[in-house]
């Protein structure tokens, strides 16, 4: 880590994550709070006059953000980062392979129709993922409206090659490697099975400063919940860490890798947990040569928190738990703690203006030892002018102590009554297995795994795969059945049931092949909701035609679906243009097939095999620009 001037060599790289724009939208208070911090991170690079933003991922809250974050986030890009300033580096890489999955596939500031001052490069995070029959994201959205750069995605789910996009200023040359979120249990089993690559351009490989934004667990959650630093290549020099939204930006070394961590963490509160109580950063990366700094830039827009945890046994001089009034006694010192965080904090925005009025406050009460809580919602009505949080101010908790128990012990309804806001790392998938694995016999598994019927429940919880479920048993179903025809069974329920177990039990063991099951289940589910789009909206359109032609139709030529929502649509289609929904459906399949043959035979791009971890990327495929 070095201190040097900016010069014509010195790229300098504006480095944000976890924005989670529309986070709490709705809220009367906080509801604006992604927003503006948003804009103060677009300020910030265009007062340094940066060459370009780095994202790590969850530039959305939600999948399918609102109409409102979306309007939000283009006048914000488009206000920031469209100019005349001209952008001072070039790309060497091949850009139809970077942004392969756009429907532009260059880099948005070299399109001539667009006037890019400070080009955005994103990968995607958990939040904002690919989704849906499409595999489209929030990104892609803002890809094609040539405000950033997607990059880093990986549609394959058995081998992943990671083609960095290689940049030069000057003398510096940066190969910037990306990967989106990829769920960790399924990347922690590709990297031990060698499946992810990461490609290195062939000339002079030890010139370039390598960068890779990552965005995954990196605390460990489980056996395999996580991404261990220890699985990525040593050749790395800095790796930029998405998802974890404590803020340890300050670049930390891995002795054992040899390369430098910094973690940004969130740039607004998602979670009233202490590690996001730490002040939040944004960071200005320079790079010149293989030389590095990391300048550290408070945001001003945060909504400040303050967090303190209060043991009740740990004053035994205050409060006896035999005596009847021992309950007003700790409610009067809650009181007396908050009142200290409210003076904390507003000291804290005094010295700083553009901070929000209300802070968030959280104070967490062990009240172990004999004590009962008291009314939280009666307590919360005394703040509700001064907190921005006033419903989770007191947070009350009883510390169990630690028993030796077998897992057959675990407790269903225990672990979903956890509150996600105090850090419960158990997923849905994970609760769903401990349930099958803990229940009673009659109501045990016989045909699917806990590990499939965990992950379809994820998506229909997540993604909203309503589906995911139905597809995934009538796909075990059929393979069952085609198996059992495969062996001849005899049609006698004890060896029924007997090949039935053993065929669940062998693919219990091969993961890969489960996996393989839960995705065709999930696509199958993707196809039937389009299906059903497709049908609505064709019902919609033979609805209008019908009204407005008035005669000339028989019901008897309609679908039954159609017939049966005529009557509702006979309103909304008055007005409407004789055009036929036949001849409007097929000029508009007929415009999308013409658009989608000329990008693609604009410019293609074939996967090559990558023998081992040091293939060239380089190989086969010529620079755009030549290497010094």
């Amino acid at each position: 880590l070095v201190f040097f001037r900016d010069d014509e060599d010195t790229f300098k790289i504006l480095i944000a994550t976890d924005i989670h724009l529309g986070y709490m939208e709705k809220d009367p208070v906080r509801g604006n709070d992604t927003f503006v911090t948003f804009n103060e991170i677009l300020e910030q690079a265009q007062k340094n006059e940066v060459d370009f933003i780095l994202l790590g991922g969850d530039l959305f809250h939600d999948n399918k953000p609102s109409r409102k974050t979306v309007h939000s986030c283009l006048e914000s890009l488009r206000r920031h980062c469209m100019g005349d300033r001209p952008v001072q580096f070039e790309i060497l890489s091949d850009q139809a392979v970077n942004f392969q999955y756009s429907k532009f596939p260059m880099v948005n500031y070299q399109d001539p129709n667009l006037n890019i001052s400070i080009p955005v490069f994103s990968i995607h995070g958990n939040h904002d993922d690919p989704t849906g029959a499409d595999a489209l994201c929030a990104l892609d959205i803002l890809s094609c409206a040539g405000l950033l750069n997607h990059f880093g995605r990986s549609a394959s789910v058995e081998k992943i090659d990671i083609s960095p996009i290689l940049l030069r200023k000057g003398r510096t040359k940066i190969a910037l490697y990306g990967l989106g979120s990829i769920p960790d249990e399924r990347l922690y089993r590709m990297f031990l099975n060698k499946k992810v690559t990461m490609l290195r351009p062939k000339e002079d490989e030890d010139s370039w400063f390598n960068l890779f934004v990552i965005h995954q667990n990196r605390s460990k959650h489980g056996a395999t919940n996580y991404i261990p630093e220890q699985f990525l290549d040593d050749f790395i020099n800095l790796v930029v860490w998405g998802h974890e939204h404590e803020c340890k930006i300050d670049p930390f070394p891995n002795e054992q890798q040899r390369f430098y961590v910094s973690q940004p963490g969130s740039s607004v509160v998602t979670a009233l947990s202490p590690g996001e109580a730490v002040k939040k950063h944004i960071g200005l990366l320079r790079v010149r040569g293989k030389k590095m700094n990391m300048q550290k830039i408070a945001l001003e827009t945060v909504r400040t928190f303050h967090m303190e945890n209060v043991v009740l046994a740990d004053h035994p001089d205050l409060f006896n738990p035999d005596n009847p009034k021992v309950t007003q006694a700790i409610q009067a010192f809650c009181m007396e703690k908050v009142e200290l965080m409210l003076d904390s904090a507003e000291r804290e925005r005094l010295l700083n203006p553009r901070q929000p009025e209300k802070p968030l406050i959280r104070l967490r009460v062990d009240y172990t030892g004999g004590f009962e809580p008291f009314s939280v919602h009666r307590f919360s009505q005394k703040y509700m002018d001064r907190v921005a949080n006033p419903k989770d101010i007191i947070h009350f908790f009883r510390h169990r102590e630690q028993k030796e128990k077998n897992d057959s012990d675990i407790n269903f309804g225990k672990l979903v009554g956890r509150p996600a806001s105090e850090g419960m790392t158990l997923r849905v998938e994970d609760l769903v297995k401990q349930y099958f694995q803990t229940a009673e016999k009659k109501v045990q598994l016989s045909l699917l795994t806990e590990r499939g019927m965990g992950e379809a429940v994820q998506e229909f919880v997540d993604k909203e795969e309503k589906d995911a479920i139905e597809e995934l048993v009538k796909f075990q179903l059929e393979k069952t059945q085609r198996f059992l025809k495969e062996r001849r069974t005899e049609a006698e329920e004890e060896k029924i049931d007997e090949e039935v177990r053993k065929f669940r039990e062998s693919r219990k063991k091969n993961t890969e092949e489960e996996d393989e099951e839960v995705r065709e289940a999930i696509t199958r589910a993707r196809a039937h909701r389009s299906e059903d789009a497709v049908l609505v909206t064709a019902s919609s359109d033979e609805e209008m035609d019908t009204s407005v032609k008035g005669t000339g139709d028989s019901d008897d030529s309609l679908p039954a679906t159609l017939t049966k929502g005529r009557g509702r649509a006979r309103g909304r289609a008055r007005g409407a243009r004789g055009q036929s929904s036949t001849a409007r459906g097929s000029s508009r399949r007929g415009r999308g097939s013409t658009n989608q043959g000329s990008a693609t035979s604009s410019r293609t791009y074939k996967p090559v095999s990558v023998p081992s971890k040091n293939m060239s990327i380089m190989d086969g495929r010529p620079l755009i620009y030549p290497l010094p």
